[in-house]
């Protein structure tokens, strides 16, 4: 089904959730043991939930795309741009262990990413793109380490993250990075490191999923039987071009959360 972004209407969500280890409709439960690191990062919780956007990337050419877990959580409805319009999605499996959910059934794609569970060495390049207030961004960032985040001072749930240090950005502003949440953060070959999940301004850290997690939800889902295509990124600027490449192509998009 295909409407106007304006127009997001549709049938409810089929959500599923994968905890790391096996099938369950309980509350979220404790999270798996995480790597020590000197920082931990408290993200603020938003309050109720509302109508929002956000950022997904092709991880499989039949329409399985990946993004980040509180990007889908509380929506009613689901909706990718592609081409300008908005194709709702219905089915969305959501980890409980980190910040990732898959949507199953978005638009088709004629190219994916390849993702990568290698962690970077302390200070190697990042890339991360996204829609920060609805236009798209690169930032680029220094790799600082593992640690774990924790959602909300009252929250007991912790997630492993990879934490980055915040170098430039294209275009240059000093913007809230908001809506850049969902979107593939690359290493320097090209492939995808983590997913966009939380920035502290005040820091100037990106906050990223750790890609085993991410590997394990995919692995789980049994949706993604592809290889994605990685081509190495040199420096920014590359990265921008990169950006503009998968924009015209349409493996990077937004996406709308609705909520009633």
């Amino acid at each position: 089904m295909w409407l106007d972004a304006e127009d997001l209407q549709g049938p409810g969500i089929d959500v599923e959730q994968y905890d790391g280890e096996e099938w369950t409709e309980d509350d979220r439960g404790p999270r798996r043991p995480m790597p020590r690191s000197a920082e931990r990062y408290i993200i603020q919780d938003q309050g109720p939930m509302r109508d929002s956007q956000g950022t997904a990337f092709s991880v499989d050419t039949d329409g399985v795309w990946l993004t980040a877990e509180h990007v889908t959580h509380g929506c009613d409805r689901i909706g990718i741009l592609k081409n300008g319009r908005v194709m709702l999605a219905a089915r969305v499996l959501e980890s409980r262990e980190s910040d990732a959910s898959i949507i199953r059934d978005g638009p088709v794609s004629n190219a994916s990413f390849a993702l990568t569970t290698t962690r970077p060495r302390s200070g190697d390049r990042g890339y991360h793109m996204g829609y920060p207030g609805g236009r798209p961004v690169v930032v680029q960032s220094r790799f600082i380490g593992a640690a774990q985040a924790q959602r909300g001072l009252s929250s007991r749930r912790f997630e492993p993250i990879y934490a980055w240090a915040e170098i430039a950005r294209i275009p240059r502003n000093n913007n809230p990075l908001g809506g850049i949440s969902g979107g593939p953060t690359f290493n320097r070959n090209g492939q995808v490191v983590g997913i966009n999940s939380a920035s502290t301004d005040r820091r100037g850290r990106v906050l990223t999923t750790d890609p085993n997690a991410v590997k394990r939800l995919v692995d789980a889902s049994g949706d993604v039987d592809e290889i994605g295509r990685a081509g190495a990124i040199g420096n920014a600027n590359d990265a921008a071009a990169y950006f503009q490449q998968f924009i015209r192509r349409g493996l990077i998009t937004q996406v709308y959360c609705d909520v009633y």
